[in-house]
């Protein structure tokens, strides 16, 4: 119960965070996608559930936050989520190089989903430059900052949790 509602708090204040103070994250013009690292945290942590719910509420406050339909922050990370949880399993993800090339490669696949659903609803979207310009520096900014993340949530949510059940 503790653990949910820690797990909660967690996930709202980085999405207000991301959504409130922008300016204070940014660089050369990029802001950090927080929420996404928040869902393959608890991918790797916690499984694709954990990471499918995190992408949903995360996402619910930047689609509220923000000008854009309600549900394209959600379905992008909560797709990424699933995604990234399946993989997680069959990696080695114990070394920061790993989680920061996952969180890079994650967040270049949630910015080209969320491009591409933005080009269905608005064709005078401009795909590849967005791509390009905004996309691939945020990625690399979400990704080097990473490890300082994950090192403050492995301390807040205490690691990885115990194997539940028993051993017939």
């Amino acid at each position: 119960m503790l653990h949910n509602l820690l797990w909660l708090v967690t996930v709202v204040v980085m999405a207000l965070v991301q959504t409130t103070w922008p300016d204070f994250l940014t660089l050369q013009g990029r802001t950090p996608d927080l929420t996404l690292i928040l869902v393959v945290y608890f991918a790797i942590v916690e499984g694709e559930e954990r990471a499918m719910f995190t992408g949903a509420v995360g996402g619910l406050y930047q689609d509220v936050a923000s000008k854009v339909d309600l549900g394209h922050n959600i379905l992008c990370l909560a797709l990424i989520a699933y995604a990234v949880g399946r993989l997680s399993t069959r990696l080695v993800t114990e070394h920061p190089a790993v989680k920061a090339g996952l969180v890079f490669l994650a967040c270049v696949a949630q910015g080209i989903l969320y491009t591409m659903v933005l080009y269905v609803q608005e064709p005078a979207t401009p795909v590849l430059g967005n791509i390009v310009t905004v996309v691939v520096p945020s990625a690399f900014y979400t990704a080097l900052i990473t490890p300082l993340v994950f090192f403050a949530l492995s301390r807040l949510f205490g690691g990885r949790p115990a194997p539940q059940g028993s051993i017939a």
